[in-house]
């Protein structure tokens, strides 16, 4: 399980079937990932003929839709077929009609779609019932008006009939309906055989959807749901997919941080631009997060102070919950489905991310192996920053002689001439003995764990009989590799 603590799994399996066993939804399944692939899954419940479900039982996916119709896009404007400013006018002629809501405010272009800053209201309850209109529908009801929240182009609202538009603008661009040009430019080419826009083409067992009800005599039970087909609205949910597959496109959009992509129908840059904050969201749209959250094209972006970057996406159509989410800075992520109504299981996928990178950071700190990693920062080399990682390291080396044996000349040779003119250096030998003597620490020691916030920041801890001793550089800007900050602390030992 690409060493993935066992107890860790079973952790995460048991947050599935809790909620099972709690009525949260009638089944539930769930996939943890790397940039190898798929490492562990599982299911629990009835996905409809007695059997649990497994990484190949098909669900619908929903508005995990949304990052395959901002990929489509991208190919169409590599390929130079299409523009992302240019206004959703030039392909969807019934907006004309759509009166804006100020007298400059601009005619939303494709890339304020993507972002979800057309300035529509959000609008989930409406637009999950309607995937199955017809482009004819859908002029309806353009001309007919839209409300809405704020000038396009200004504010982030989650918008479906945004995404139905882009949807729109796909079609009109490649001369065929949007889920054949997806299946043909996307799907297709990345093997994703069982992530279809038709309950009908999936080759695995397709679990019916929920929500809750009860009987003539109060009873509690779960009330079947139609299964609603293609249409004008497919391009904001309307794929079924698998953990295999979800899974396997989770990979392929981390795979572009690291310094061998993985090849595809969209190239690695426009796979890292899906993966920006584009868009802020604003704190009363995500209450329950501590995380700073921004959309950037059909995904969402979030901070996370101990892990780095999170990206992630829910969908929710009704009767079914899904949830992908990964880390840019090392490749791991979980996808789960559930076939229930506003089953939210994207605070089960969540939490169990958060264990499965717990999990994976003590490793990293206490492993003798990983020692020189950088806590993921440097280990993983992101495109383009192999020379800043080998400057680091290299700058750690130079440190770490200078530390043992201070002088002048030396730190003049690794340093930018800030570091001696903001402490000089006789006040730094000073401080640096004083904390070298407060812990004990051994200069000429392994370090025992080494930490970094970008490729060219470290931060790494010496041992010592009463603590430890923190030393951290950062380099300045500059491609001879000199550190312009120098930190050296003592971290007594609490007693």
């Amino acid at each position: 399980m690409s060493g993935i603590d066992p107890q860790v799994i079973a952790d995460v399996d048991a947050l599935f079937r809790e909620r099972v066993e709690r009525g949260v939804a009638p089944s539930s399944v769930w996939g943890v990932f790397d940039r190898t692939g798929l490492v562990a899954s599982g299911g629990h419940g009835d996905r409809g003929d007695g059997i649990a479900p497994d990484a190949d039982t098909v669900y619908r996916i929903a508005s995990c839709t949304k990052s395959v119709t901002a990929a489509t896009l991208l190919a169409l404007v590599a390929d130079d077929r299409v523009r992302l400013d240019a206004p959703i006018t030039d392909f969807v002629p019934a907006f004309a009609d759509v009166v804006l809501p100020t007298a400059d405010s601009p005619v939303p272009t494709l890339r304020m779609l993507l972002t979800m800053a057309g300035g529509f209201p959000t609008d989930d309850p409406w637009a999950d019932r309607q995937e199955s209109i017809s482009d004819a529908e859908l002029d309806d009801v353009l001309r007919a008006g839209l409300l809405f929240d704020s000038v396009p182009g200004t504010r982030f609202a989650y918008s479906n009939t945004g995404y139905a538009l882009l949807g729109r603008a796909i079609a009109v661009v490649a001369g065929r309906p949007f889920p054949e040009v997806a299946t043909e430019l996307l799907l297709g080419p990345l093997g994703l055989r069982d992530t279809v826009f038709r309950a009908d083409d999936a080759r695995g067992h397709v679990v019916t959807g929920v929500r809750p009800a009860t009987d003539g005599a109060g009873v509690g039970t779960w009330e079947p749901l139609a299964m609603s087909g293609p249409g004008a609205f497919s391009s904001i949910g309307g794929l079924f997919s698998t953990v295999t597959d979800l899974a396997r496109w989770g990979r392929h959009l981390a795979s572009a941080f690291t310094e061998t992509p993985e090849p595809g129908p969209v190239s690695p840059a426009d796979r890292r631009l899906m993966q920006q904050a584009m868009r802020v969201v604003p704190a009363a749209v995500v209450p329950t997060s501590s995380r700073a959250t921004a959309y950037g094209f059909g995904l969402f972006v979030e901070q996370d102070p101990a892990f780095g970057e999170l990206v992630s996406h829910s969908g929710g159509y009704p009767g079914f919950s899904a949830h992908m989410r990964w880390s840019v800075r090392n490749g791991l992520g979980v996808v789960a489905f559930e076939n229930a109504t506003q089953a939210k299981v994207s605070a089960a996928a969540d939490r169990a991310l958060d264990l499965v990178l717990t999990a994976r950071a003590s490793a990293r700190a206490t492993a003798a192996a990983d020692r020189a990693s950088a806590g993921g920062a440097l280990a993983d080399r992101a495109p383009g920053t192999g020379p800043t990682v080998d400057a680091t390291r290299a700058a750690q080396a130079a440190v770490t002689r200078l530390l043992a044996h201070w002088d002048d000349e030396l730190a003049d040779a690794i340093c930018t001439p800030n570091v001696a003119m903001d402490v000089p250096y006789e006040r730094r030998r000073r401080a640096i003995a004083e904390a070298v003597a407060a812990v004990g620490a051994d200069l000429g020691a392994e370090s025992v764990a080494d930490e970094s916030q970008a490729p060219s920041h470290l931060r790494w801890w010496l041992p010592g009989t009463a603590g430890r001793l923190r030393v951290e550089i950062r380099l300045a800007p500059l491609a001879a590799g000199l550190v312009q900050t120098l930190v050296v602390r003592a971290e007594p030992s609490e007693h």
